[in-house]
């Protein structure tokens, strides 16, 4: 009598996947990692086998047996990712795969067991030979009343359940268009790694491969190389969704495989997997999404704070940014191209911006043969010579210039490579992100970083959005035709070509124009988009202080007149990148066009005039404007503000010396002689007093040489060395100091007491003798204090033949008014009683400049009034009208 079989053990597990109508896939409770799984085919019974898809090496397509899939999906809806009981035992003849029963639940005795709803269910049939082995007797009567009432596989409509599927899709753009975003039912078939899966889309079986839209997790090799985390991302991925009923949304195609999102009632999976440190987010993928890419970055960003999983050794770039200066309010004041603005703060100070991870419009300057820049043409302007810029700057320009707007800085870029540091900030105006705005219109282009780089926009992932969106339409950089070119005439500093469009524009009355560039209070640089030309353009009927510039010839910066700084202020303020109307009556010799200026309906001059920021010029007399400019005047003097702040007291000191010789305003004077002027008009002058010391000591040089002649050539002097020097033959032996050897032996010389420059050989040269050496010069240099000489060389050496005429051979009286390199004095012929330095204002020949020592108020008074004298009676430099300039390189200079 044989033993009886022995009771089964029973063993609990997770259904991972259902393979098929007869065969499933359990896994354990994951401990630490991906847990053990085993294959289990269902004991007794055979299942209708699914299609299989065609392999590489054979032309054979199989399809599903009828009813293959209504008995992959019982299972499937029964038993996946649920925890069941089951049995399993490998036969002798088996590999891998083992066979047993599972019951849906955890008590064989109450809970269903699977094989035997199968075989209810007419979706599978006891194996062949089944009927003759007792232990299937069971499993024999359910199909026998299966069969008996015709149920699934035992039914007469078997072709109706078997599948068409669609094992690739022809035109998966066209697919993604076709669907329009709508949500897709799908079931997860197989996961390749944690952002990769392959999908069948129901109803009508079309089998993709899915990536998870904005993230990428580590990739899963075959070898076993795998990527840290590979192997744990997929089974997450797994053990949440692996044949589970999900929506997707198809956003995009990468390489034939479809780009989307998962949708499930438990939550994104992308953001888990993020969160949980699985995975990264992807820049190019985010920008398809359409929606969800803040809760990604979000996500992400948690997991690097937790430094989770792939971030263990993750270290922020980006630098701390204190609260307060987190986010601000701001006013526009100025567009710099396209990526880049002056704010005004709420403190009044002024701060450069640039939007946050965009790049603007660039130069498309191909490289030559040897891989260098081909330099750019002569007159090149990027704003209009690069296509798509001055759209970018204009969009922004007509949007915010003079609005406020909200700015978060986004990140702090250090200083580089002679850069400064940058400020990189999102800026919101009337709810709308600016850099969206540009990007949206193909203005801009968006920066891309690597993945670790958290120097980015806050809003970097609608800003890819937005790119896309501009390259599909193919607008702004993105357009392969119809490229904007604007062929800008610039008159400034060319007097020739402005003369050309003189014409046109004073018979134009009104012209509508944009203010580019403000030098100062009065002088600013247009650009007349209906002539396409640039000017520069001059306030008409008023007198307005300069501010500080740019040395000419690199020279150090010139101060700034009295209140010259306010009022380019107050213009900048006023007019900068602003929309304007101008009507242009003169034009002066240097090509500048002068005339008047509304901007909002306000006359420009009468409003630098009314804040005391000028004053009323003599041509504005003849004007239509006259009066308002002159009562605006008078209202300034009376408020004693701006330039009119010490009126009274200058006007009473002025009063008060108008009758006293000039000698008695001289606090020190001195007798001096002038032994030279120089060509940019300075002059070096010797104390009178001196002459018999000088005298003595030339005479004790020529006796000593006289006696004891130096032979020609013996001496070779150093540069800068002090030494005797021989002007003719005849003449006698004077001190000199080396400057400059020739390499013919000739010898530059500048001589210490006269402060004449001459050319001698080096035979003409001797050493000092003993007990002269050390004696100091008898000449220096001065300049004329509150005196400018013109910058054009023709007007300058008249004035210095002029200055010359005064004062060369004759015995002056001059006092230094400040000191310096050289010192500022006045001198004053004392034979007439006039002050030199005001008499050549007085006659037009040279400028007045502005100081600020309250010392020299009177002194200034009187030389301003010498220039107004100069300026009504058109005398020399004035006979043009008023010829006021600014040396800024805008408009020309040293071009």
């Amino acid at each position: 009598m044989s033993a009886p079989a022995p009771s089964p053990a029973y063993k609990i597990g997770i259904v991972k996947q259902v393979l098929s109508g007869d065969t499933v896939v359990i896994r354990r409770q994951p401990q630490g990692g991906p847990p053990p799984e085993k294959v289990i085919a269902l004991s007794g019974i055979t299942a209708p086998k699914l299609a299989r898809q065609r392999p590489a090496n054979n032309d054979v397509e199989t399809k599903d047996e009828p009813f293959a899939w209504e008995a992959r999906e019982f299972l499937r809806k029964k038993l996946v990712g649920k925890e069941v009981i089951f049995t399993a035992e490998k036969p002798p003849n088996s590999a891998t795969r083992e066979y047993g029963s599972v019951w849906a639940g955890k008590d064989p005795t109450k809970d269903e067991n699977v094989t035997e709803g199968l075989l209810a269910e007419g979706l599978a049939k006891v194996r062949d030979g089944g009927r003759n082995i007792p232990q299937l007797k069971r499993l024999v009567e359910i199909e026998d009343v299966a069969k008996s009432q015709g149920k699934g596989i035992w039914g007469s409509d078997l072709q109706d359940h078997v599948r068409d599927i669609k094992w690739s899709v022809e035109n998966p753009k066209a697919f993604v268009n076709r669907h329009n975003g709508q949500p897709i039912k799908a079931i997860i078939e197989y996961v390749r790694d944690g952002s990769t899966v392959r999908l069948c889309l129901l109803p009508d079986f079309n089998q993709i491969t899915l990536m998870l839209s904005g993230i990428r997790c580590p990739a899963v090799k075959q070898d076993g190389d795998s990527e840290p985390y590979a192997e744990e991302a997929r089974f997450f991925l797994e053990s949440k969704l692996l044949q589970k009923d999900v929506e997707v949304i198809l956003e995009s195609v990468n390489n034939n495989n479809f780009v989307g999102t998962i949708l499930h009632p438990q939550g994104n999976i992308a953001e888990a997997l993020l969160r949980q440190g699985f995975a990264k987010c992807v820049d190019w993928s985010l920008a398809v999404m359409k929606s969800g890419a803040s809760t990604l970055r979000a996500a992400e960003r948690a997991a690097k704070d937790s430094k989770l999983r792939i971030w263990t050794n993750y270290t922020s770039t980006a630098p701390i940014i204190a609260a307060k200066d987190k986010e601000f309010t701001a006013t526009v004041t100025e567009v710099v191209n396209g990526d880049a603005l002056v704010v005004r703060m709420p403190n009044n100070a002024t701060k450069k911006i640039f939007l946050a991870s965009i790049r603007p419009p660039r130069e498309k300057n191909s490289p030559d043969e040897e891989g260098k820049q081909s330099p750019r043409p002569k007159g090149f302007k990027p704003l209009y010579d690069i296509p798509w810029m001055f759209e970018a700057r204009e969009s922004l320009r007509k949007k915010l210039v003079g609005k406020k707007v909200n700015v978060t800085v986004d990140y702090i870029q250090p200083a580089k490579d002679n850069f400064p540091e940058k400020s990189c900030c999102t800026v919101m105006a009337g709810g709308q992100n600016i850099a969206e705005l540009l990007v949206s219109k193909g203005f801009a282009t968006v920066v891309r970083y690597r993945n670790d780089n958290d120097q980015r926009s806050s809003h970097y992932d609608k800003l890819l959005e937005a790119e896309l969106k501009a390259q599909k339409a193919g607008i702004g950089v993105h357009a392969k035709k119809d490229i904007p070119a604007h062929r800008i005439q610039d008159t400034s500093g060319d007097s020739a070509k402005a003369k050309k469009f003189f014409p046109f524009l004073k018979r134009a009355q009104k012209t509508e124009a944009t203010v580019e560039f403000v030098a100062s209070g009065s002088r600013m640089r247009l650009y007349i988009p209906k002539e396409s030309v640039l000017v520069t353009f001059l306030l008409a009927g008023i007198n307005c202080p300069r501010g500080s510039r740019p040395g000419v010839g690199g020279g150090p910066m010139q101060a700034a007149e009295p209140f010259g700084e306010e009022a380019l202020a107050f213009t900048k303020e006023k007019c900068l990148q602003h929309d304007v109307i101008v009507t242009i009556e003169e034009m002066d010799k240097a090509g500048n066009f002068i005339g008047w200026l509304w901007v909002d309906n306000e006359n420009l001059s009468v409003s630098l005039v009314e804040h005391g920021l000028a004053s009323m010029h003599h041509t504005a007399e003849a004007s239509e404007f006259a009066r308002a400019i002159k009562n605006a005047e008078e209202s300034a003097i009376k408020k004693r503000i701006g330039v009119w702040r010490d009126f009274v007291e200058i006007e009473k000191e002025t009063e008060k010396e108008r009758n006293q010789p000039i000698q008695d305003r001289v606090v020190k004077y001195e007798k001096v002689f002038i032994t030279e002027i120089t060509a940019e008009g300075h002059f070096y002058a010797q104390n009178v007093d001196l002459g018999t010391k000088l005298e003595t000591l030339m005479e004790k040089i020529h006796q000593d040489f006289k006696s004891n002649a130096p032979l020609p050539g013996s001496y070779m002097p150093r540069r800068g060395q002090i030494c005797a020097a021989r002007f003719s033959l005849d003449d006698q032996w004077y001190r000199a100091k080396v400057e400059k050897l020739t390499d013919d032996k000739k010898a530059h010389i500048f001589y210490i007491d006269y402060g004449n420059r001459e050319v001698v050989s080096v035979t003409r040269l001797a050493p000092l003798p003993p007990g002269t050496e050390s004696e100091p010069a008898y000449a220096s240099e001065f300049q004329l204090c509150c005196v400018k000489f013109p910058s054009d060389p023709d007007e300058r050496a008249e004035a210095v033949a002029a200055f010359g005429a005064d004062t060369l051979n004759k015995k002056l009286l001059m006092n230094i008014e400040t000191r310096g390199a050289p010192p500022s004095v006045t001198l004053v012929d004392p034979a007439t009683n006039t002050d030199l330095g005001k008499n050549l204002i007085k006659e037009g020949l040279v400028l007045m400049e502005f100081v600020r020592d309250h010392r020299l108020m009177a002194m200034v008074a009187e030389y301003r009034a010498a220039q107004d004298h100069a300026k009504s009676s058109r005398l020399n430099l004035w006979r043009h009208g008023d010829i006021t300039d600014d040396d800024a390189v805008e408009f020309g200079a040293r071009r």
